[in-house]
């Protein structure tokens, strides 16, 4: 059979396809890092990836339908260059940094993050709303695209300049949504070229597939029933989880 057989893989690729269909609906976005980790558990990580990207891409499908039209389009119109450069860089560098040396430099990148964000609430300094800013912008989505490419973990690179922004919470989760969904279409071209879409690894995705919709609906019910502050606070938490769950595996995997 050319799909993957192992049962302690589904055991731990059933509940990651969920989840990251939770945060492709527009609900605690930061999920979607957890999904090729918790697959490499068992797989090599470029099998994981492999996996796991058409699965994003018909979470997509689902999510853009949604929230099409509702992004910001002064931040699309930036961050969407920035990730292509990004992309780029990442297939050209995709066989010269390691799994674990990518998963360490993004969970430090987001507990920095994390940590000046509590150091400002500690101090009586509520987060305000960070204004545009086309350069930081650039910056992020460079580095969000890089870290798609390379362990599809793009979120944290995006959350530094996105977040701290604080649109309208629908906005917020459109602009994400419908940046990955841009992110893991032009993705398949590199991918292809780098080896990544094999049969065996389509075949596995194409069985877990039918976890994509019905996870990305469920994102959606919840995003849209739960208050802005502990959407928020649920952001932030899952940042958090992924930040130590990537650096742990950079310095000790």
């Amino acid at each position: 059979m050319p799909f993957i057989l192992d049962p302690w893989f589904y055991i731990l690729a059933i509940p990651a396809v969920l989840i990251t269909g939770i945060s492709k609906g527009g609900f605690a976005s930061g999920a979607g890092n957890l999904l090729v980790p918790l697959m490499a558990l068992t797989v090599p990580a470029p099998v994981a990836a492999g996996i796991a990207l058409p699965l994003l891409c018909a979470m997509d499908v689902s999510g853009l339908r949604a929230w099409w039209g509702k992004w910001d389009k002064r931040e699309m119109r930036v961050l969407v260059p920035g990730a292509l450069a990004g992309i780029l860089v990442g297939a050209l560098a995709f066989s010269m940094f390691s799994d674990r040396a990518i998963k360490g430099m993004v969970g430090i990148t987001t507990l920095l993050f994390l940590a000046r964000t509590l150091w400002l609430a500690r101090r009586g300094q509520a987060p305000a709303a960070a204004p545009h800013n086309p350069v930081k912008a650039v910056i992020c989505a460079a580095g969000s695209g890089f870290t798609s490419t390379i362990a599809h973990a793009g979120s944290p690179p995006l959350a530094i300049y996105l977040y701290p922004r604080r649109l309208d919470r629908q906005v917020m989760a459109a602009t994400t949504v419908v940046f990955f969904g841009v992110v893991n279409y032009v993705k398949l071209v590199p991918y292809w070229f780098l080896g990544n879409l094999s049969l065996g690894n389509l075949a596995t995705s194409l069985v877990l597939l039918p976890l994509a919709p019905a996870g990305v609906y469920l994102g959606i019910w919840m995003q849209k029933h739960v208050s802005d502050a502990l959407f928020y606070r649920l952001l932030y938490g899952l940042l958090l989880v992924t930040g130590v769950k990537l650096t742990w595996d950079g310095v000790m995997g």
